[in-house]
């Protein structure tokens, strides 16, 4: 197949409630959608999920499209694609920007699925119908706050909570959780807010029966990872050091971690990412996907990926409401008992909602490729 034309669509999304980690405060979530056509009028849809800050990792969503303009566009015009790995190959030439080329190695995905008349999920191995999901809660102004919020979740049957921490708001809130839920899957994410010297912290945070601790330290330090891996029974997940399968093998290598927290975007794309899932499945590491504030096309991916056996610890998928007030698709994925559906139609299988796109949109432009 030849891409010869895409169309580009920048949102912004107003979330519910301001989420805050240790990074800081997000009110909001700008992201672009990528509509690729190939040259019978088939349509792929891609998600750019990059933040407006470097503060996750150092991609923003303004040097992703930089990136994808000047740098993806014209290696993806000049070739014909015969499977979107193809996509994966053309790109390694382009240093890092992962996010950047999973925007358009995803659509590649749709749109090849579509072209076949297949749902996306065909071309993944042992796949379930229906999955657990979990919850991310950010940090709150009150532990009051924090547990009404938990036991809302709960309510409504969410299998796992994971709370954001940072140094001086970590023991307590968890140890609140712990005490009122005793048997909740629960656990942490630093978001690398932490430093060696904390190591008595978090020692006193591996008592209290964690699920795991994700990303304690510095996103690119494996070998300090690996020493206090040796030192705590919680295990240890890794999510921001992880950008490729090599970055898997290095701490599998070195014991930084017994867990993977797999994003999409943060890796390249799909065909990344699976690289990533056969490693982990033949090491035994357990990982799971994590979220990125996706509107209703991010999380329709991540459904259909999440939907493979070995994803068995319920990941950061949470349905759209969730997040935000209107998705950008027709039927939104909405959790019933602490479950999701995973979509069936072709593609990603969603359909856009372009009366809501419209009412977010601030800029949409098209290219010739």
């Amino acid at each position: 197949m030849k891409i010869v034309e895409v169309k580009h669509v920048q949102l912004r999304l107003p979330l519910k409630s301001p989420f805050v980690t240790s990074y800081g405060v997000l009110k909001e979530k700008a992201l672009d959608l990528y509509l690729l056509y190939d040259e019978a009028g088939n349509q792929g849809i891609g998600e750019l999920v990059s933040f407006e800050v470097p503060d996750y990792i150092e991609e923003t969503i303004e040097n992703s499209r930089h990136v994808i303009h000047n740098f993806l566009f014209p290696l993806l015009g000049q070739t014909d694609i015969y499977h979107p790995k193809d996509v994966w190959q053309l790109f390694q030439g382009i240093q890092g920007n992962y996010m950047a080329k999973s925007a358009l190695e995803t659509a590649v995905w749709d749109l090849y699925a579509k072209r076949q008349k297949r749902s996306l999920v065909t071309y993944f191995e042992e796949t379930r119908q229906v999955l657990p999901v979990g919850v991310s809660i950010g940090i709150q102004p009150s532990i009051s706050q924090l547990l009404k919020i938990v036991q809302d979740y709960v309510a409504q049957g969410y299998q796992r909570i994971k709370l954001k921490i940072k140094p001086n708001q970590d023991y307590e809130p968890l140890t609140a959780i712990r005490q009122q839920f005793p048997e909740l899957l629960l656990m942490a994410d630093a978001n690398s807010a932490y430093s060696w010297e904390d190591l008595p912290l978090l020692q006193r945070i591996d008592t209290l029966n964690l699920a795991m601790i994700e990303q304690p330290f510095h996103q690119r330090d494996f070998v300090m990872h690996q020493q206090l891996q040796k030192r705590l029974h919680t295990p240890i997940c890794l999510d921001e050091n992880i950008r490729s399968l090599e970055d898997v093998q290095t701490a599998y290598a070195l014991g930084s971690c017994r867990s993977i927290n797999l994003k999409i975007p943060r890796v390249g794309g799909i065909t990344e990412a699976l690289r990533i899932v056969d490693f982990c499945k033949e090491k035994g590491l357990i990982v799971w996907l994590g979220g990125m504030f996706e509107s209703g096309v991010g999380r329709a991916l991540n459904l259909q990926f999440a939907s493979q056996s070995i994803f068995q610890f319920p990941g950061d998928i949470s349905g759209s409401d969730r997040y935000y007030y209107e998705d950008i698709i027709m039927n939104p994925a909405k959790v019933v008992a602490g479950t999701l559906k995973v979509p069936k139609g072709e593609g990603i299988g969603v359909k856009l909602d372009w009366t809501t796109i419209e009412r977010y949109t601030y800029s949409s432009n098209k290219f010739l490729l």
